[in-house]
């Protein structure tokens, strides 16, 4: 056969046969994007992955436990042969091509009438990077040109703009604990596509810097009206941005609705009619100790993990947390917001039972350059707050977890 580059083209196999032979690693790694196509999947093979396994006992495929047999592509309209057993794979491909069936092989792509492109998704749209003839294949250099594609659409450094119209709404990112690369893809797209960004004190700032000029970047603390009026102002200049036409992302570290106030924006939002999409963020109730080395549950030391919020003491009349319960938990609890009311919360846990000698660890800046951590124990942690200066923020875990992994104090 003449060398012709191979014709692109997407295939619509919802509620369509697709056959499937062998169910090892190239089953597994294909299998998911032919059940989200809709594909009805028929695997034959005698023997599976877990994964494979999984699939078929979920019923998102049928499986024949045999090897091939003439006529299992009969009435199929796509073919994967992925077995290890080469004869059958020949005998297969050339029933796929008596029955015009297009048909990819793992073993043998020459001998394939169709090839599996190497793929990925941003916002709606697939990216297919296929070689053009069957000659200098070579499948990293192709995912490789994929790979680079999707994640310059994912964070905004491949600029495909809209040429419809967008619906003007308000996005509520979780910006995560401060590392910029722990903002989700998501949330980092919709950076991207921004015309406004409200943005919190502890979100990921070093992520503003990239916005491009035309960007209107509103620093959330400093929104007139005082301190207790600061929610207010903000819920209004997210509906008065978003009324104006424009696409607003208010950009909260942490996750919006981990002590984020995030429901208390999405409401004002919906009464005042706009849409709002909520993108969670990695919280830093589990990330910022991860990161510093301590897991917050460990098998044979914690089955359980609390997080409260410290910004008002025990004995403050406007606490909701149930501190004498809290004592009496073996597991671990994870405090944000109370780097100076830790006297308060470590004399109140003693009082109720918990032990003086409970290990506590303050993580400062959590995932960012200038992360430290600062070992005490619940008698001690008062004066080791002091003594080393600790400020927020900083996340504070009580139990025996904060011993398991390797001290990095300091």
């Amino acid at each position: 056969m003449a060398e012709h580059p191979a014709y692109p083209v997407g295939l619509r196999l919802t509620g369509r046969r697709v056959v499937v032979l062998g169910g090892g690693q190239v089953a597994q790694r294909r299998l998911p994007a032919l059940v989200a196509a809709g594909a009805d999947v028929v695997l034959v093979s005698p023997e599976a992955t877990p994964s494979v396994e999984a699939m078929a006992d979920a019923g998102e495929i049928t499986w024949a436990r045999r090897p091939y047999q003439d006529g299992d592509l009969a009435d199929a309209w796509y073919a994967l042969i992925a077995t290890s057993d080469p004869d059958a794979n020949a005998r297969a491909s050339a029933e796929a091509e008596r029955h015009r069936v297009w048909c990819v092989r793992s073993d043998d792509a020459d001998a394939a009438t169709a090839w599996t492109p190497a793929t990925g998704h941003s916002e709606g749209v697939t990216v297919a990077v296929l070689t053009t003839s069957a000659r200098g294949r070579d499948p990293r250099h192709t995912a490789a040109i994929r790979d680079a594609v999707v994640e310059g659409l994912r964070d905004g450094t491949l600029v495909a703009p809209h040429h419809r119209t967008r619906t003007p709404g308000v996005a509520l990112v979780g910006g995560g604990p401060g590392d910029p690369d722990l903002i989700t893809v998501r949330g980092r797209r919709l950076l991207a596509e921004a015309d406004v960004v409200i943005a919190d004190r502890l979100g990921p700032r070093d992520l503003l810097a990239e916005l491009p000029p035309h960007v209107e970047v509103i620093d959330a603390a400093k929104i007139p009206y005082g301190r207790y009026m600061a929610q207010e102002a903000i819920n209004n200049a997210l509906i008065e941005h978003a009324k104006q036409g424009k696409s607003v992302v208010r950009l909260k570290g942490g996750d919006p609705f981990v002590f984020g106030r995030g429901m208390e924006e999405v409401q004002a939002l919906a009464e005042a009619g706009i849409p709002c999409t909520v993108v969670p963020g990695i919280s830093s109730s589990i990330s910022v100790p991860g990161a510093a080395g301590i897991p917050v549950t460990h098998r044979g030391v914690a089955h359980e993990f609390t997080v409260v919020s410290g910004h008002v003491a025990p004995d403050d009349e406007r606490s909701l947390v149930d501190w004498p319960s809290l004592a009496r938990l073996t597991g671990t609890l994870v405090i944000l917001m109370g780097v100076d009311k830790i006297g308060r919360i470590a004399e109140t846990l003693i009082a109720h039972g918990r032990s003086p000698d409970t290990p506590v660890a303050l993580v400062q800046e959590g995932t960012t350059a200038a992360q430290r951590r600062v070992d005490a124990t619940l008698a001690t942690v008062a004066e080791t707050v002091r003594a080393e200066d600790v400020k927020p923020p900083a996340v504070i875990v009580v139990g025996a977890v904060v011993t398991v992994g390797p001290a990095t104090a300091g």
